[in-house]
């Protein structure tokens, strides 16, 4: 036995571990002295596809990017973190609160040791600043494999190059906008659901175009199975609440009003029924257009991106349904940011195109109800930013982050000129880490007078 301990002694230390450490986490709650794990992964850390990732290193996962890890309920379960790419790393599965030291440089080691005795899927991550966010995440799946709650669950997330037609040289017209509101559990992440409220069952609603001088007739219709009274109110009506005063629509009813549009800009528009910013939270906001007389310059790509926040009672990586907080609303604590409605939805889901030499226009809104974003496009300068969403003021110009305060907007526009990926952020950067980031992707020749450099880029970097 003693020659047991000395063996498994040194092979702890070789991962960073010391023995009290393992028993003491081997064993919470339990009085069975057990000296080996159950089951025992080994991980690299490494970089794939631009982004930080953790690899299989042995058996069955062997050079998986990310794998599941599965093991049996109640097992005593070791993870070995081997640094491959020479950047600081850990590794921490929260939910067992299991969490190793950091390495440092290429080939150094550690690990965790706990006891999975709960069932259910649950993240492993890298906890340092950013790299869950640049790709550094998995699946620790204890006991039978769940089947994935999203399935069934609607996709709400808003398609970020759903911006209508431009209005060009027209005059003035007519213009018609239906909104229905309904309540639906859609997928919030891989693996989770939230119950959203929206317009059209997208988050953000639909982005509504029109310009100035236009006579608009909205319609508000009430989905029969919700169980809440909605309505909507556009920052761009002159009138009673914004059009909310005359729009509180009970389940399965309609009601409707018209405004002229006398001021150009980018608004938003939201639900204004009691309690407001719960309506908001969960997913009742998106904008409207205002062109000018003329319309807008040409540009070659445009962009609908707005932001978002969930308050759950759940924690963000959770799986499984999240359930609305009170109590983190009123503490304007969210759990979950979001870009377009989802985690992930304009990383995965969807990604902003470009090619070299395109002009990006961003029109760029907070639902919120409680943050102010500092917009910000990692690898880019904004060339023209129309702050506050005027469109009638002179845009400012070179502008690196750009403030936009709940229920506010902005229009920025800008060229790529590098091919790569370029990051969306609210640069207070925490947030990254709750989901809200975005990625625009430029494909093209370089051009080396620009950017060059002889290391290879990772498009997962930045700051």
């Amino acid at each position: 036995m003693k020659k047991l301990l000395l063996i498994l002694f040194a092979a702890a230390c070789s991962f960073g571990v010391s023995l009290p450490s393992l028993a003491e986490h081997a064993m919470p709650n339990d009085t069975a002295v057990t000296y080996t794990p159950d089951v025992t992964f080994t991980l690299r850390t490494n970089i794939a596809d631009g982004k930080l990732v953790f690899i299989g290193g042995a058996g069955a996962i062997l050079d998986k990017v990310n794998p599941d890890l599965q093991v049996p309920e109640n097992a005593v379960v070791q993870i070995n973190l081997i640094n491959d790419d020479g950047a600081i790393h850990d590794i921490s599965v929260p939910e067992f609160g299991a969490k190793s030291d950091h390495i440092t440089g290429k080939g150094a080691a550690t690990a965790i040791v706990f006891r999975a005795n709960k069932n259910g899927t649950f993240e492993y991550l890298c906890t340092l600043p950013g790299h869950k966010a640049a790709g550094m995440f998995g699946k620790l799946i204890v006991g039978e494999p769940q089947e994935q709650v999203e399935s069934d669950a609607l996709d709400i997330a808003q398609d970020p190059t759903a911006v209508g037609e431009p209005v060009g040289n027209r005059a003035p017209q007519k213009v018609t906008v239906d909104l229905e509101t309904t309540e639906v559990i859609g997928q919030l992440a891989s693996g989770s659901t939230y119950k959203y409220w929206t317009f059209n069952n997208k988050v953000p609603g639909p982005f509504v175009r029109v310009r100035v001088g236009d006579t608009v007739t909205v319609n508000v219709s009430n989905a029969k199975d919700s169980s809440h009274i909605h309505s909507v109110d556009f920052h761009a009506v002159t009138g009673p609440g914004g059009g909310a005063a005359v729009t509180q629509v009970p389940p399965g009813q309609t009601k409707s009003f018209t405004f002229k549009a006398m001021h150009p800009g980018l608004f938003v528009y939201h639900c204004a029924t009691p309690m407001v910013a719960q309506h908001i939270t969960n997913g009742m906001y998106g904008m409207i257009l205002v062109e000018p007389e003329g319309g807008l310059s040409k540009v070659d790509r445009e962009f609908y991106v707005m932001q978002g926040e969930l308050y759950t009672a759940q924690k963000h990586g959770a799986q499984g349904h999240q359930e609305f907080s009170l109590e983190k609303l009123l503490d304007e604590n969210p759990e979950h940011l979001t870009f377009n409605g989802t985690m992930q939805a304009l990383s995965e889901k969807y990604k902003l195109q470009s090619q070299v030499g395109d002009t990006v226009r961003i029109f760029f809104g907070v639902g919120g109800p409680n943050l102010t974003s500092s917009f910000h496009v990692i690898g880019e300068v904004f060339d023209r930013v129309y702050n506050q969403a005027s469109l009638t003021s002179p845009p400012l110009t070179d502008v690196q982050t750009t403030l936009v305060p709940p229920g506010g907007a902005t229009v920025v526009e800008f060229k790529t000129d590098v091919p790569g990926n370029y990051i969306l952020v609210d640069h207070a950067l925490s947030r990254v880490e709750k989901g809200l980031s975005g990625v625009l992707t430029v494909t093209g020749k370089e051009d080396h007078t620009i950017f060059h450099s002889t290391e290879k880029v990772d498009h997962s970097s930045g700051h």
